[in-house]
């Protein structure tokens, strides 16, 4: 349906009253806030609880009169200590994980205005629309686009194998948000017909995931990945994992043993075996060192192939892409782990070893870069292999299979912690909300008020963005495989040739294919 109402009585101090719209559940009513109406917690799927727990998201629940959409709802289950950051707003208990959240100038049935869905990373494992570094109002009034956020399950609940269940069940909560805004965002004042999806890491491989499935097709023409990771994991590796998660708790990895606990103490299967997974690389290779035991699985039938595989023949040539990464992403992890300025030669070669392409690759990457120090050769190959790389090779399989691609890097060095960051992961979150005090921003940005060049620099992020979801073009050129120009965001952003050669031509040939049980 897409009938819009007015309801009195006003929210806050607008004089407007409270914007009402009738969606195929029920109807909800939302706040004016700052200009845009703004709807939080609406169910896009019932709970995934009880019989429906751990398989495909079923319609949601209908509801009779007014549903007030006012609060975000309920995270998945996740690890709750890592959830959010600073300024993390008062998380709400309850099922209801499966929600929409929507930011809108107007909601006029009229409008048609463009819309971009969010889709947050995390590692799978973590991540709930409501953490504050990811309020939409900025894109949604800069951009006159109306913002669509979702709640999609992660960790055991989403993404661990389980006889029984489906696998994928956060990317299949991914498609049922997709096919709700396209059942019902012409009453927000948006467009069905021109969707764009968007996400950063965990959300970025998502959005991979979602252009190699066929259940998404026609779901999105666009789509925009931050920071893709490479990390996709064979059936058999899952399999696996999935055993190691299941025998923390004593368990089979069965829906009849898992059922038996409760979703929000199941996480803590994932928690023990995240800090054991080293113990694995025998095993799990370089899957073991990423800790986290989740990733879209290539099952061969809800993910058929991996993205890379899947693009290059052709699945997305009718979706334009904006994909790029960060300069220095790995560097954050290191920083977090208290290891910045403490990488040993002996380590360097153990991450050169594991990580780089082909068979001397760590004497390759000591050939092209010469002057490196252990620490820098540590973070090249990690964030080459985890990140960049992965987000590189998917615009060549794009353009490989006839589609179109826009390629990115963020050099911008985060002016927290004395700039020792660099441009590091996570970096393009608060630039492109403009949510500098929030989440992760508050470290990158040392809790100071932003400069004019970080302003700058975030109002471009958001005009690209934007330009990108309306028109398909973000003001810089298209990738090919001769000039391979790319846009650098900088404090004076240019358009170049690709910045990292010595990194793309390592890897040039290498097949990021889902990763193996050894």
């Amino acid at each position: 349906m897409t009938t819009t109402e007015s309801h009195r009585p006003t929210d806050g101090p607008s004089d407007q009253p409270a914007p009402v719209v009738r969606t195929t559940a029920g109807a909800v009513r939302g706040r004016r806030e700052e200009g845009l109406a703004v709807f939080r917690g609406i169910p896009f799927a019932a709970p995934p609880v009880g019989e429906a727990r751990f398989m495909a998201p079923r319609p949601a629940h209908a509801w009779d009169g007014i549903r007030d959409a006012y609060a975000f709802g309920p995270p998945p289950p996740q690890d709750l200590g890592n959830l959010g950051g600073p300024g993390l707003l008062d998380v709400p208990e309850g099922d209801e994980w499966l929600t929409v959240n929507v930011w809108t100038p107007e909601p006029d049935p009229a409008a048609r205005r463009p819309v971009m869905v969010w889709i947050y990373g995390g590692a799978y494992k973590l991540g709930h629309t409501g953490s504050p570094g990811y309020d939409a109002r900025h894109i949604a009034a800069d951009g006159d686009v109306v913002v669509v956020s979702l709640n999609y399950r992660v960790g055991m609940e989403g993404f661990a194998f389980i006889e029984g269940a489906p696998a994928n069940r956060g990317l299949l909560d991914q498609v049922a948000a997709l096919e709700w805004v396209r059942d019902n965002i012409e009453a927000f004042g948006g467009d069905s017909d021109r969707v764009t999806v968007f996400g950063e890491s965990a959300g970025a491989g998502s959005i991979a995931s979602l252009l190699a499935m066929e259940r998404a097709t026609g779901l999105f023409g666009r789509a925009i990945a931050q920071s893709v990771p490479g990390t996709f994991f064979s059936g058999e590796l899952a399999r696996d994992i999935g055993l190691a998660l299941a025998a923390e708790l004593g368990l089979r990895p069965t829906v009849a043993d898992l059922s038996t606990i409760a979703p929000r103490r199941l996480t803590s299967a994932g928690e023990t075996l995240s800090a054991k997974m080293p113990q694995y690389i025998d095993r799990w290779g370089q899957a073991a060192p990423t800790v986290t035991p989740f990733s879209p699985v290539v099952d061969g039938e809800v993910l058929p192939t991996s993205p890379y595989q899947a693009l290059a023949a052709g699945s997305a040539k009718d979706i334009d892409l904006l994909v790029g990464h960060n300069r220095d992403e790995y560097r954050l992890f290191i920083a977090m782990a208290g290891r910045l300025g403490q990488i040993t030669d002996e380590q360097a070669t153990s991450a050169l070893r594991l990580f780089a392409p082909g068979p001397d690759g760590e004497q390759a990457y000591r050939a092209a870069f010469p002057d490196a120090s252990p620490g820098e050769l540590y973070e090249r190959v990690q964030t080459d292999w985890l990140f960049n790389m992965p987000s590189l090779h998917l615009a060549e399989a794009q353009t490989a299979g006839g589609g179109r691609a826009h390629v990115y890097e963020l050099t911008w060095p985060a002016p927290g912690s004395g700039g020792a960051l660099g441009a590091c992961h996570g970096l393009d979150i608060p630039l492109l909300f403009g949510t500098f005090g929030a989440d992760l921003g508050a470290l990158l940005f040392a809790g100071t008020e932003p400069s004019a060049e970080a302003q700058a620099l975030s109002s471009r992020f958001r005009s690209s963005w934007t330009a990108f979801a309306r028109t398909g073009d973000p003001g810089w050129p298209a990738y090919d495989d001769g000039e391979r120009l790319v846009q650098v965001l900088d404090a004076e952003p240019v358009v170049r040739a690709y910045p990292e050669e010595a990194s793309r031509r390592l890897w040039e040939g290498y097949d990021f294919s889902a990763l193996p049980l050894l």
